[in-house]
C-alpha cells in the first residue's frame, strides 16, 4: 500500500490523522521501515522558493549544496543503508558551491531516483528517507525538509558555504525533530531512550 497525500503546510501535517492512520496501518500487519522497499518522500512546491525560475534555482542549489555538505548527517537521519541511498536516492556529489552542485545536477543522469529529485516539473522531492509508522519520525523529517529549505531560502550561497551542522540544528525549536536528531545522535551526544521504528 502507498499512502499519496495532497499538498499540505506543515502545520496541517502536525493537525492531521496521521497517528490514527499509523496505528490502523500496525493493527493490519503493515510494516514501512521493516521492509526494503518504502521509502518517505516529500515534495515542496518550487513556488515557494521564489516568483520567478531563477530565484527558485537559486534557492534549489543552496538546498543540494546542504544536503551534499551534510550527507554524512543526512544519511544517519535518514534510516537508510548506503548502498539503498545510492539505488533510490542517490548524490549529485560534492562541489564547493551552490551552482555548481545545480549545474552537476543538471547534466546527472540518476533521473529521479536522486536524494533531491528535480525532474518534477512543480515540486521538489526529497526522497532520501526510509519509510515509517512511527509519528514522530514522520514529522521529525516534515520538520528537517522545511528547515533546509528555510536555511536555502534564506541565506547567501555564502552563508550556506559557512553553515556548520552544528550551527544548522543549534537553532531548531521543534520538538519532535529534536527529539529524532537526540535519538540518531545527531543534535548532542546525551543518551536518549528510542522506540523501536515500526
Amino acid at each position: 500500500m502507498e499512502i499519496v497525500t495532497y499538498p499540505m503546510t506543515l502545520d496541517y501535517h502536525k493537525e492531521f490523522c496521521w497517528k490514527d492512520i499509523m496505528r490502523k496501518a500496525i493493527s493490519l500487519g503493515y510494516r514501512s521501515h521493516q521492509t526494503s522497499t518504502c521509502g518517505l518522500h516529500v515534495h515542496v512546491n518550487r513556488n515557494s522558493f521564489g516568483e520567478t525560475s531563477q530565484e527558485q534555482e537559486e534557492v534549489i542549489s543552496r538546498i543540494l549544496y546542504f544536503v551534499e555538505h551534510h550527507w554524512l548527517e543526512l544519511l544517519k537521519f535518514s534510516r537508510r543503508s548506503e548502498a539503498t541511498m545510492n539505488r533510490w536516492a542517490a548524490r549529485y556529489g560534492y562541489e564547493s558551491t551552490p551552482k555548481a552542485i545545480m549545474d552537476k545536477a543538471k547534466k546527472n543522469c540518476c533521473g529521479r531516483y536522486a536524494a533531491v529529485n528535480l525532474c518534477n516539473y512543480h515540486t521538489v522531492e526529497f526522497r532520501m528517507f526510509r519509510g515509517t509508522l512511527k509519528y514522530n519520525t514522520l514529522i521529525a523529517a516534515l520538520q528537517l525538509v522545511n528547515e533546509i529549505c528555510d536555511a536555502a531560502f534564506s541565506m547567501s550561497d555564502e552563508e550556506m558555504q559557512r553553515l556548520s551542522w552544528s550551527e544548522f540544528v543549534a537553532n531548531l525549536e521543534e520538538p519532535e525533530l529534536i527529539q529524532y536528531l537526540k535519538e540518531r545522535n545527531l543534535y548532542v551526544n546525551e543518551t536518549i531512550n528510542a522506540e523501536e521504528e515500526l
